[in-house]
């Protein structure tokens, strides 16, 4: 086994981050055992439960499969990244107030899956918010709270433009 580690410099929840990792390291055990960043769940360890999800470029993938040398002049994005302080992201907040969580084991994965969707289409049709999260297993909650919570999230973004639009504003 190789004791040689690799410098990867990336942004990690928003801040400049330099690491030494060894080419055999996952994604998903940088993140929990260098970092404590324990949001990112090992469900199956073989990309099958999205458990482990997480945004990197902004796109959702399961750090179970990502080693940590690929993350080198990345941008990494993690469920703890999502808040800001005590303020939860408004998908979090939708999580809550649609009761899309019971155990939270899946939900974390959910989230950031729900979170790249919305990043690249900010009104996903039902359709679309069922593939964005096909790749999520959860074994509580039947998945209807679930795609109930980004549906909410989605239509307060519908909301905001349309408001914006009629002020004759950015929607950015």
């Amino acid at each position: 086994m190789s004791k040689v580690k690799h410098k990867i410099s990336f942004v990690l929840n928003y801040e400049k981050t330099e690491h030494y990792v060894k080419p055999n390291t996952t994604l998903l055990n940088m993140l929990r055992e260098d970092f404590d960043l324990t949001g990112a769940k090992e469900g199956c360890g073989a990309g099958e439960c999205g458990a482990c999800t997480t945004l990197f470029n902004n796109k959702a993938v399961n750090a179970c499969l990502v080693l940590a040398i690929e993350v080198d002049k990345a941008e990494i994005i993690t469920i703890e990244g999502l808040s800001k302080g005590r303020e939860l992201d408004e998908l979090q907040e939708s999580f809550i107030d649609n009761a899309a969580l019971q155990c939270g084991y899946c939900t974390p994965g959910m989230i950031m899956s729900a979170k790249a969707l919305l990043n690249r289409n900010s009104k996903p049709t039902e359709n679309e918010i069922k593939e964005a999260i096909s790749g999520n297993l959860c074994r509580c909650t039947g998945y209807k709270k679930i795609v109930e919570a980004i549906s909410s999230v989605a239509t307060r973004n519908d909301k905001k433009e349309s408001m914006n639009a009629q002020k004759g504003g950015d929607t950015e």
